[in-house]
């Protein structure tokens, strides 16, 4: 339907309509068809509004991208003049526009280190992928095509076409649509709190990291192409590594040639107040995937950032890269994620996040919320954090699983008023970047609400 005709549709028939056409990502349709999908009709900062008129804080910035929030006119203007003046056009035939260069430009000069070569793309799934081509088309060329092997981490996440998914390391996914895409590796990923036993943190995170070392010498260093990693772990609940462990991971992966790749698709563009998560966690990428954030999530777009080192080798290699999209450098995308850096860089929001509401927000949560009798154990870093739900906090005793503690959290926050995502039962918030301190103290308070109310709800099932 028209968007203006949208008044004249009510709730109910908007909701008719999506169960008779409309197949939802990560959902089990039959399911929510019977219930009725939310319909979500207005954004403005960090609210949202349905059609029934509630009133929403998203802790989630839509699927962790709405960094700048919702309502900016800036992008919206920025959008609009691009299409007028060259709605699309693409890159494929010996051809650029001023979008895609300036922006390339734009995203060389705040990627860490020498990455200084643009590769785009539609998705962080597709950025994903053109890594994966990327990081096997370059040992091809520099006369080591066996060096093919890539390693990731379980319960890792890079994206659901069937390369992301094979890099990923959700069991979930792999479950379903397989075979997967060979000579991909999964090592542990370093949950401490969730897997360490009586590790410290430090120990932890070497242990960690030396499952990588094994995992190369167990292949054959000579095959392996490239480890990739998050630099928080988003989508896996929000899991920040031990202090030591990316520099003992950058060791491993220096020591042995082989390419370190951070998959930036969530922590780019300010979340953990740098430019970069990579820049926060002190990792020196040989590249680096990102999207959401590129473009506040306005228009969809992605990037493959690629250092010196392996642009100079595919650019002598003088033959085509047989890779692309359609949308590959979009010039109305590229115009508002050039438009949405501007922004960032005029309102200073990668600093506020650093140094002003990012640690605010880390200090408010423990506060209110870590003494809470479903509160395990919180982390996070700048503004993204996750909270491990659990039965026994003594003993760090998790919920049985037929219990459903996250989703029943994730349906109470939904219905008053705060979305906040259930990843297992690890409760996850990963707010616009321009979110105030006082919308900080009332996102606290809704979901201490919607604690107490989960807890109730898990005491009288049991």
């Amino acid at each position: 339907m028209p968007i203006q005709q949208e008044s004249m549709f009510t709730t109910r028939d908007i909701q008719a309509t999506d169960a008779a056409h409309h197949l939802h990502p990560f959902t089990n349709t039959g399911a929510l068809n019977a219930k009725g999908a939310r319909v979500i009709s207005k954004g403005e900062g960090v609210w949202l509004w349905d059609t029934e008129g509630n009133k929403i804080l998203d802790g989630m910035a839509g699927l962790w991208c709405v960094n700048m929030g919702y309502g900016r006119q800036e992008l919206v203007d920025a959008a609009a003049q691009q299409m007028q003046q060259l709605p699309y056009y693409n890159t494929f035939f010996q051809t650029t526009h001023a979008p895609a260069t300036a922006l390339a430009q734009e995203i060389a000069s705040v990627t860490p280190g020498d990455l200084n070569r643009i590769f785009f793309a539609g998705s962080g799934s597709e950025a994903v992928d053109t890594m994966i081509r990327l990081v096997r088309h370059y040992w091809s060329v520099v006369g080591k095509p066996y060096r093919n092997i890539i390693i990731s981490r379980e319960n890792g996440y890079h994206g659901s076409t069937i390369g992301g998914a094979s890099l990923g390391g959700m069991k979930g996914m792999h479950a379903q649509g397989g075979p997967m895409v060979p000579n991909i590796e999964h090592i542990r990923q370093p949950y401490w709190y969730g897997e360490a036993g009586d590790m410290n943190e430090e120990a932890f995170g070497k242990a960690c990291a030396q499952a990588l070392e094994d995992r190369i010498l167990q292949v054959g260093p000579d095959n392996v192409a490239a480890f990739v990693g998050e630099p928080v772990q988003g989508a896996g609940g929000v899991i920040v590594p031990p202090a030591n462990y990316w520099r003992e991971i950058q060791a491993i992966c220096r020591k042995y040639g082989i390419l370190l790749v951070a998959d930036e698709v969530i922590c780019g563009f300010g979340r953990t107040g740098s430019w970069f998560g990579s820049q926060t966690l002190g990792i020196e990428p040989d590249l680096i995937t990102m999207a959401k954030g590129l473009s506040s999530g306005y228009l969809p777009i992605a990037a493959v950032a690629m250092s010196d080192r392996v642009a100079d080798a595919l650019i002598a290699h003088d033959e085509d890269f047989n890779h692309g999209f359609t949308y590959s450098g979009h010039p109305t995308a590229a115009a508002v994620a050039l438009e949405n850096i501007r922004l960032m860089k005029a309102e200073n929001i990668v600093d506020y996040v650093g140094t002003d509401i990012g640690p605010y927000f880390q200090q408010q949560l423990r506060a209110t919320l870590a003494e809470h009798p479903l509160v395990g154990h919180i982390e996070g870093v700048g503004l993204m954090a996750g909270m491990a739900l659990v039965q026994d906090k003594a003993s760090r005793t998790p919920f049985p699983e037929d219990a459903n503690a996250g989703l029943v959290c994730r349906d109470h926050c939904f219905e008053n008023g705060l979305i906040m995502r259930a990843v297992g039962d690890r409760m996850v918030l990963a707010p616009p970047l321009v979110i105030s301190r006082s919308e900080v103290d009332e996102l606290c308070e809704k979901a201490r609400h919607c604690f107490d109310l989960t807890l109730a709800s898990l005491k009288q099932s049991e």
